[in-house]
């Protein structure tokens, strides 16, 4: 790995864990400051590491630097005297003598109780979500905006919402009870599903695929399901989920980096490993009463996974399944995927059929995945014309150049 990516993978792994570790330690009032701070040490691994040999421990160095940082500016403004009693102890880091370095078991579990502290009730949901990605998870605006289908300046509003709100609560991670840490796990779980599907889809305009992210999201997930709150059934089914969808990352790209297509995957690069993994997960989140929409996504994922071909893949089981997953949890794209397994299960016209009964919402209609089904649909129902102006459209709309020149594979199959 050259140093830039190593720099990478440190950000992305340790971002939250230092953010979350020095608002532990100083209080989420001074976010602000904390996250200053964090990006301050990161430009400096910029401007120091590329010169000499990354540091044996990148996260003790990080947290040094930013730790430092925090007290300068500390010192520097009005709010001084507020932390002489509440910063004490923080005086004595600025001598020579060492810095007290949390242990990574710490920072997962600070990180694990911030992320439920961005979960406030108080906090509107979309809000939770932005502040999530942005500050523990080291998202850029531009990254939420396009994986959330909302413009830069939503998600500006929606983490100004839910940074303002946290500044209230600073004793938040030491007060948080067991019985709010449950009612904040579903969307602890939403941002674990989507912190793993931009590393399964990068909008990164250079990476088709950030296995980094992916792990970190899986690292996530089994920190929930190794805390008293997190090991539920729904964690379970999301690990499956996650698991199913990583055993197929290997065979995701061509030899050049370009995405494939499902139906031009080679299946024996699939790991077995991982997918026993989600096997287990799956059957071990059974024991619940209820059914979550990881375990049905859990579920279309295995039989993709079990399948041994595309042209065998059980697209009526699979079409079914989103007709549940629609009543569980409604959303568009549910719907969107639905219409695709009713095509291959029925016939182009099938899908065709359930696109035009749609109640289609703006942001769906901007977003390229809706006019590539829809322009696939056409294609395969012998409709050319209209379907090259949904195929022009969804290029067009493609976030990145992965993903356009996957559409253009996808569409040159047609002509």
């Amino acid at each position: 790995m050259t140093q830039d990516g190593t720099l990478e993978h440190v950000f992305r792994h340790e971002y939250g864990g230092l953010v979350a570790s020095l608002l532990a330690r100083v209080g989420t009032q001074h976010v602000d400051a904390v996250e200053d701070a964090v990006q301050y040490s990161l430009m400096q691994a910029l401007n120091f590491w590329p010169k000499t040999k990354p540091p044996e421990n990148p996260s003790a160095w990080l947290y040094k630097v930013a730790l430092r940082k925090l007290i300068s500016t500390f010192r520097t403004t009005q709010r001084r005297n507020e932390l002489l009693i509440l910063q004490s102890e923080l005086t004595a880091d600025t001598n020579d003598e060492p810095i007290d370095i949390p242990l990574s078991k710490e920072m997962s579990d600070s990180m694990l109780r911030m992320l439920f502290a961005a979960c406030h009730p108080d906090i509107p949901v979309e809000s939770q979500l932005v502040f999530t990605l942005k500050s523990l998870c080291g998202f850029s605006v531009k990254e939420i905006a396009l994986r959330l289908f909302i413009s830069e300046e939503n998600v500006y509003k929606r983490f100004s919402r839910a940074r303002k709100n946290l500044k209230t609560q600073n004793n938040v991670l030491a007060t948080l009870t067991h019985s709010e840490m449950k009612t904040r796990l579903p969307i602890v779980h939403a941002v674990v599903y989507v912190l793993f599907t931009e590393g399964y889809l990068s909008s990164h305009s250079e990476i088709a695929i950030r296995q980094d992210l992916c792990e970190e999201a899986i690292r996530l997930a089994n920190f929930l399901s190794q805390s008293a709150i997190g090991n539920t059934p729904d964690t379970d089914a999301l690990l499956a989920l996650l698991y199913f969808n990583l055993s197929r990352m290997n065979a995701r790209q061509d030899d050049s980096g370009a995405l494939l297509l499902l139906e031009q995957q080679d299946r024996s690069l699939w790991s077995q490993t991982h997918m026993l993994t989600a096997m287990a997960y799956l059957q071990q989140s059974a024991q619940g009463e209820q059914i979550s929409r990881y375990h049905v996504e859990a579920n279309i994922a295995a039989l993709h996974c079990m399948a041994p071909s595309f042209n065998d893949t059980p697209w009526q089981k699979i079409a079914e399944s989103y007709v549940l997953l629609e009543r569980i949890s409604p959303s568009p794209l549910h719907c969107l995927n639905r219409a695709v397994a009713l095509a291959q299960w029925q016939g182009p016209q099938a899908g065709l059929d359930v696109l035009q009964s749609m109640d289609l919402p703006t942001w769906l209609h901007r977003s390229y995945y809706w006019h590539a089904v829809q322009a696939d649909l056409l294609y395969q129902n012998g409709d050319s014309e209209y379907a090259r102006l949904s195929a022009e459209q969804a290029l067009e709309a493609a976030p990145t150049e992965n993903i356009k020149a996957l559409l253009k594979i996808r569409f040159e199959k047609w002509q």
